[in-house]
């Protein structure tokens, strides 16, 4: 066989990559700019991208609604299209820097198990991408720039089993392994590396983290806890840290809180107290970039609110805009440039 020739280039139909071969081994080569917007976009940067949701005072409440904005900016978020199968609310969402997938959902009495997918930096409606090995909703998504992992949820019985998809392509979802416990109605946020599930409900509230290595398959590993013991919070992240904010505390007066925690991704440990929103509430839609994470939405009260805080600080949200729609809860959202990628 004959020596691979500096230089070299090659497609890894694997990692969907491009790679170039230096030092006698294959490097990935970087070839997308996930922080660029649209030329039409206000202020091109990082985009965030919130599909579904519920808005008890409209008819029908069951929303197929998607709305995007643009991270690095303030102002209201704008149509972007609509989910393909089904008003839904309850899913959840995952990205590479080029595609965002929507998994499971609820628009009751009907629980979904398909996943929908959208080209992040374009707008239209979104496509069929494939189905989840059973229907479910209130489950918890992490990815990195190759594989999304879906975990937990209800159906309605709580669920443990973590599944997953290769984002570039399209196709049905595929076993990982399981979460520590049956989990639903839970937040999360990945590294390159490692995806992080926080809190929800087993059905008893709890305060637990826990994680998996994305690239690999297995069982998920206990992490640290929250400083609060709470479930319908929103995670988000950059590569290092990752943030989660809001959620319902039970037993617990007056049940819902504005309480931002964070974590170092790479080590092991409890959270830390980083902020408060600013408001206290559940049910919340949240993305991110390197800098920035955005909460959306909530349930009690019903809100649009945008709001946001910077991953690296340690303080209160700020005011953001709003959503196009005038509450809604339960929106899951991604984006093209959050800590994963």
């Amino acid at each position: 066989m004959s020596a691979i020739p500096q230089g070299a280039i090659r497609f890894n139909t694997d990692s969907q990559k491009l790679e170039f071969y230096a030092q006698d081994q294959w490097w990935e080569m970087v070839t997308d700019t996930p922080n660029l917007g649209r030329g039409a976009d206000t202020g091109p940067g990082a985009r965030g991208v919130f599909a579904g949701g519920l808005n008890p005072g409209l008819s029908p409440s069951h929303q197929n609604v998607i709305q995007y904005i643009t991270i690095s900016s303030t102002g209201n978020a704008q149509d972007f299209g609509d989910l393909i199968n089904g008003s839904r609310y309850g899913n959840s969402a995952c990205s590479s820097s080029t595609r965002g997938i929507w998994s499971g959902g609820i628009n009751s009495p009907t629980f979904f198990n398909d996943i929908d997918y959208v080209t992040i930096s374009s707008t239209g409606d979104a496509q069929d991408f494939g189905n989840l090995l059973g229907a479910v909703f209130y489950s918890a998504s992490v990815s990195n720039s190759t594989r999304g992992v879906c975990g937990g949820g209800s159906t309605p019985s709580i669920q443990n089993i973590l599944q997953y998809v290769t984002i570039a392509s399209t196709g049905n979802a595929v076993d990982f392994g399981d979460l520590t416990t049956y989990h639903t109605s839970f937040g999360s946020c990945a590294s390159p590396t490692r995806g992080i599930f926080a809190g929800g409900n087993t059905p008893t509230t709890v305060n637990t983290i826990q994680y998996i290595t994305i690239s690999t398959l297995g069982d998920a590993v206990d992490f640290g806890d929250l400083t609060l013991t709470r479930h319908y919070l929103a995670g988000c992240s950059n590569a290092t840290r990752g943030v989660f904010g809001g959620g319902y505390i039970a037993p617990g007066t007056p049940g819902n809180t504005p309480r931002i925690d964070y974590i170092q991704i790479s080590t092991l440990g409890n959270a830390v107290n980083f902020g408060n929103l600013t408001v206290s509430r559940r049910e919340i839609g949240a993305v991110s970039s390197s800098t920035r994470g955005v909460f959306a939405g909530a349930w009690v009260p019903l809100t649009n609110t945008i709001d946001y805080v910077t991953i690296n600080t340690q303080g209160d949200a700020v005011d953001f805009g709003d959503l196009t729609i005038d509450t809604l809860v339960q929106e899951a959202g991604c984006s093209n440039a959050h800590g994963g990628l």
